[in-house]
């Protein structure tokens, strides 16, 4: 049995990236959003690493048993985001193109590795810790 809702693994101590998950109001038809900091101990944590998925790279989200990571993570949470709310047609005009995610994320991944060196905060250790992102 397939489970229901949605997972979203982000960097829970980057100011930026718990305001964005904070922020998105997904559709009711996503079922159960479950939010994990990808700096906990967390089974999911694990094998998202495990697998291959560089969580200083990109966000991850998991839908429908399909895992998506990084522009194709946003791309996806824009495009299941509500109808309602400044921020999500926002996200929609930012995100809403697989393209316009391609070409902007970097960006966003850029900023948090900017405020983390400022901050003197760490980078996520669980995983690999290349920069490539596996989309």
């Amino acid at each position: 049995m397939e489970p229901s809702g949605l997972t979203i693994l982000y960097d829970g101590d980057c100011p930026f990236c718990t305001a964005y998950v904070g922020m998105a109001r997904l559709r009711r038809d996503v079922g159960n959003v479950v939010l994990l900091s990808a700096r906990e101990p967390h089974p999911e944590v694990t094998a998202i690493a495990a697998a291959g998925y560089d969580l200083n790279a990109g966000m991850v989200v998991i839908w429908r048993g399909r895992i998506f990571h990084g522009s194709q993570a946003v791309h996806l949470l824009a495009i299941l985001a509500s109808d309602g709310g400044w921020f999500n047609r926002f996200q929609r005009l930012v995100f809403g193109g697989p393209r316009r995610a391609a070409m902007l994320y970097p960006l966003l991944a850029a900023g948090r590795r900017v405020w983390l060196r400022l901050s003197g905060a760490s980078l996520i250790s669980h995983g690999p810790k290349s920069s490539d992102q596996r989309e």
